[in-house]
C-alpha cells in the first residue's frame, strides 16, 4: 500500500511509493534495497554514505528510519585484505616487524569505517552485475606478466568478461588490468586494453586502473625534479597538457595532409609552448607542434595505432601507415579472417622495437620480450633411440 509523507513545501497529497527513492522521492534508479526495507537509488545512496568506507556515524544509517546499513562489497574485500596481511604475518612470526605494525593500523582504521555494529555476515546487496572472479594461479600470473598464462585462461571461456575479471575479495579485487599496471607490464597492458579490458574498473578502495597510473606518473614528476640529475626533460613532459600522450593532429595549415593523423608526444619544449611528436606510422617522423595542432585521441581497442599481437608464447608489434590500416587489420582479426602471414625480418624487426621501448622505460627484463631483438632460439627434438645398430 503507498504510504503518504506530508512534506514543508509540498502538497499534502503527495504519495511516496515502494517503487520511490527515499532520499530524491523519484523512481529510484539502479534501485538498492535496505534490510529495513526502504529503498534509494544507487547513486543517491552512494552520496550519502561511500561504498568504500563511511567516517560519519549519522551516515551508517538508513536516512529515513536510522537503522544500520551493513557494510558494502568493497569495505568488506578491504576488511578481508587486511585480516588475511595480518594473520599472514602472524603465522610467520613477524609480529615485532615494522609491516605488522603498519598492517594492524590500517585494519583498525578498515574497522572503523566499517563499523563498530557490524554483524561480520550482513552485506549489502546491489544489482550489479558481479564480475568474474580469477583463480590465485591468474592472479600471481599476471603479477609476473606471464602473458601466456593469462591470455589462454582468458581465451578458454569466451561466454564471461575474463579480460575485467578481477582478484578475489581477500585480494582487493582487483582487475587484471590494474594488476598489470601496478607491476608496469607494459605488454600484458596492451594486450588486455586490445581485447576490451576496461580501465575505469575499481578497486576494494575506489581505485582505477587510471588512477594508480596517474597517481605514479605526478609522483615521478615530482621525484624527476629532485636532486642533482634531475630529469627536468621528462618532468615537464609528465606534467604538461599533453606530455606523453596519443593526439591526432588539427589545424595544420602548411601540411594539410597530416591532419587526422595520430601521434606520441616525446617531449615538451617549455620556452616554446610546443611539443616534439612522433608521427604514428611506420615512416616514425617525427614533427614538432603546438597545443592548437593536437588534440588527445585516447587508443580503443578499435583505434589502436598499432597492435601487439601474442604469438608461439613472443609478442610481435604490427605498425601500419594509416589508422585506416590498422582499423582495418583489427576488424579482420575480430571478424576470424587469416591475415598475411609475418616474415621473419618484419617480425625480427618488431621484436627489436619492442625490446627497445622496453628498455627505455626500464622494463627490459621482462620474460615474455626477447632482449636486443635476438630470435628465440627454437628447442632441438633429439631422436628417440639414437643412431640406428647394424644387422
Amino acid at each position: 500500500m503507498a504510504a503518504q509523507i506530508e512534506m514543508d513545501g509540498t502538497d499534502a497529497n503527495t504519495v511516496v511509493t515502494e517503487t520511490t527513492c527515499g532520499i530524491c522521492l523519484e523512481e529510484p534508479r539502479d534501485p538498492l534495497n535496505l534490510p529495513c526495507g526502504h529503498s534509494f537509488c544507487d547513486g543517491c545512496l552512494n552520496e550519502w554514505r561511500s561504498r568504500y568506507g563511511v567516517e560519519e556515524e549519522m551516515r551508517r544509517k538508513c536516512p529515513i528510519c536510522r537503522a544500520t546499513i551493513p557494510p558494502s562489497k568493497e569495505m568488506v574485500s578491504t576488511l578481508l585484505t587486511c585480516r588475511a596481511a595480518k594473520l599472514k604475518l602472524e603465522d610467520y612470526g613477524e609480529t615485532s616487524s615494522e609491516q605488522y605494525h603498519d598492517v594492524c593500523r590500517d585494519l583498525a582504521q578498515v574497522e572503523e569505517l566499517v563499523g563498530a555494529d557490524w554483524d561480520g555476515v550482513t552485506v549489502l546487496e546491489d544489482d550489479r552485475q558481479p564480475a568474474v572472479v580469477m583463480p590465485d594461479y591468474i592472479h600471481n600470473a599476471a603479477l609476473r606478466g606471464a602473458i601466456k598464462s593469462v591470455l589462454k585462461w582468458i581465451s578458454a571461456n569466451h561466454t564471461e568478461d575474463r579480460v575485467n575479471a578481477i582478484s578475489g575479495p581477500e585480494r582487493m579485487c582487483m582487475p587484471i588490468l590494474f594488476i598489470a599496471t601496478m607491476n608496469n607490464h607494459l605488454m600484458l597492458m596492451t594486450l588486455l586494453l586490445q581485447l576490451g579490458a576496461d580501465a575505469d574498473l575499481r578497486n576494494s578502495n575506489g581505485v582505477t586502473t587510471l588512477g594508480i597510473l596517474f597517481s605514479d606518473m605526478k609522483g615521478s614528476a615530482a621525484f624527476l625534479r629532485r636532486g642533482n640529475g634531475a630529469n627536468l626533460k621528462l618532468a615537464n613532459l609528465l606534467d604538461s597538457e599533453f606530455g606523453g600522450r596519443r593526439c591526432e593532429i588539427v589545424n595544420h595549415s602548411s601540411r594539410p595532409e597530416l591532419n587526422g593523423k595520430t601521434c606520441i608526444n616525446d617531449e615538451y619544449l617549455p620556452d616554446s609552448n610546443q611539443y616534439k611528436v612522433t608521427l604514428e606510422t611506420k615512416s616514425k617522423e617525427v614533427l614538432v607542434l603546438g597545443p592548437d595542432n593536437l588534440k588527445r585521441r585516447d587508443r580503443t581497442p578499435q583505434d589502436c595505432g598499432y597492435y601487439i599481437e601474442f604469438k608461439n608464447g613472443r609478442t610481435i608489434r604490427h605498425d601500419f601507415d594509416s589508422n585506416e590500416d590498422c582499423q582495418a587489420f583489427v576488424a579482420a582479426l575480430n571478424n576470424g579472417e587469416t591475415q598475411p602471414a609475418v616474415t621473419e625480418e618484419a617480425e625480427a624487426a618488431a621484436e627489436l622495437a619492442a625490446a627497445e621501448l622496453l628498455a627505455e622505460l626500464g622494463l627490459d627484463d621482462s620474460p615474455s620480450v626477447p632482449s636486443s631483438g635476438c630470435k628465440a632460439k627454437k628447442s632441438k627434438k633429439k631422436k628417440k633411440g639414437g643412431k640406428k645398430k647394424r644387422k
